[in-house]
């Protein structure tokens, strides 16, 4: 573990170069469907878009308001592949003006054909009131947490999904950071939960030193996670760490020239290269916000690391 830490260490230093994907500017969480091609799920829209690798225009995708029967966007903020199946989720957070969004509360999966995905089994919605009632969660008090704004100090958002070696999953709190620790929380029965075989069930809480910010993005790769840190809010700085995967470890810092790229997705290639990829909806466009922008004008920035 320690060789393929030093290479993504030497990988991130060394990379530079982005590589812009045009359609879509909120890249919040994606997935590699085999070596040449990836599926990228934006925030601001309940649509799954597949791209080439390199490649600036899509070349596919799957449209979802039907299947998550959503009248709004669901923020899709996660993702994490077990086989062939892509577990999605949402950020299952109130909007910036402290309102319940519903349709927000939404953890689905998705089955690989070839180079697109297809919905299976149904949506599930009662993953935040299972959150809130779990034992070995209660001393989170992640009721208050949910009374607030996402971004809000101390408030509640979801954005990161990673899959562990036992087909678990590890949900990333961008939000709350008590003690200015970075919380994880194991989904031990994934699979259950898009069949509506039983109510979810959690593993004990993990806290992470990630200098103060929450994740944004948290993948395994090879032995380990590379996690994409960055602030609750729009303000503050964002950061690559590398993480064991043991609850005891100290995730280490990976230095990283990440300039105005704001990571919130990142996934890993078969070949073991590992793509961030930046939410720009913020980023003008002439004089719009991106997300803001003629469709024909939205793009978001990928960097891709090297080993």
């Amino acid at each position: 573990m320690r060789a393929l830490a030093a290479l993504l260490l030497c990988a991130v230093g060394a990379a530079t170069a982005h590589t812009r994907y045009e359609g879509l500017c909120d890249a919040s969480a994606a997935v590699a469907l085999d070596a040449r091609h990836f599926v990228v799920a934006d925030d601001e829209h309940n649509r799954l878009t597949v791209y080439r690798r390199g490649e600036a225009k899509s070349v596919g995708g799957v449209d979802l308001d039907k299947f998550l029967k959503a009248d709004k966007e669901a923020d899709l903020e996660g993702a994490a592949q077990v086989g062939s199946r892509i577990y999605w989720i949402a950020s299952h957070a109130r909007n910036s003006a402290g309102k319940v969004r519903e349709d927000r509360q939404r953890f689905f999966a998705t089955e690989i054909r070839g180079a697109t995905v297809e919905p299976v089994g149904q949506p599930y919605t009662a993953l935040l009131a299972d959150l809130l009632t779990a034992p070995t969660l209660a001393p989170l008090k992640l009721s208050d947490a949910t009374q607030r704004a996402a971004e809000a100090e101390g408030g509640f958002n979801i954005e990161g999904l990673a899959a562990a070696p036992d087909g678990s999953l590890l949900i990333g709190l961008r939000n709350p950071i008590p003690q200015g620790r970075a919380l994880v929380i194991p989904l031990l029965n994934p699979a259950e939960l898009v069949a509506a075989k039983s109510p979810a069930r959690f593993g004990s809480v993990i806290r992470l030193d990630l200098g103060g910010r929450g994740v944004r993005s948290i993948e395994r790769v090879g032995n380990g996670y590379l996690i994409a840190a960055g602030p609750p809010a729009d303000a503050g700085t964002f950061a690559l760490f590398r993480w064991s995967g043991k609850a005891t470890d100290v995730p280490t810092p990976v230095k990283a020239e990440l300039g105005t790229l704001r990571p919130e997705a990142l996934f890993a290639w078969p070949d073991g290269q590992v793509t961030l990829l930046s939410d720009d909806g913020g980023v003008m466009v002439g004089k719009k916000a991106c997300k803001d922008a003629d469709k024909g004008k939205r793009a978001f920035r990928a960097l891709d690391i090297k080993p």
